[in-house]
């Protein structure tokens, strides 16, 4: 038991990490879903705003759970949201590219290659926010601990 606690710990933000990118990805899909099937609007119009939605749940999710991040003032804080966003914008052209691959040029189905997509900015995010985002600094790792 105090190995598998010790591989919990050792591991707890890649696990947060996976639990809430899959909600991500669930939020990301169901906007996809919604905009796409049911309302018709064109996919690369569903493919944003879905982003935009599911964005925004990353942000508050991975700041809080993921990495813990904790500011103490406005400006800091701006800071974070203005980089996780910009950060976030390289993986909505790789949504939008591997979308716009998928469905105009190979003429497949835009969920599945809205699955397939979502794969590979899952994996894509989690190092941008690691290395860019929510990297610990030395003044953010004092504070922190």
């Amino acid at each position: 038991m105090k190995q598998l606690l010790q591989l919990y710990d050792k591991y707890k933000s890649v696990i947060a990490y996976l639990f809430f990118g899959g909600l991500t990805t669930l939020v990301n899909l169901v906007v996809f879903f919604v905009t796409s099937s049911l309302w018709h609007w064109n996919y690369q119009i569903g493919t944003a705003v879905a982003w935009f939605v599911s964005v925004l749940f990353a942000y508050l999710t991975n700041r809080v759970w993921v990495f813990h991040s904790h500011f103490t003032t406005f400006g800091a804080l701006g800071r974070e949201i203005v980089t996780f966003f910009s950060v976030r914008a390289a993986t909505l052209i790789m949504d939008e590219g591997i979308m716009w691959i998928g469905v105009s040029l190979l003429s497949q189905n835009e969920m599945l290659t809205k699955l397939v997509d979502q794969v590979v900015v899952v994996l894509a995010n989690y190092f941008f926010s690691k290395w860019f985002v929510f990297r610990k600094t030395k003044a953010t790792s004092s504070v922190n601990n």
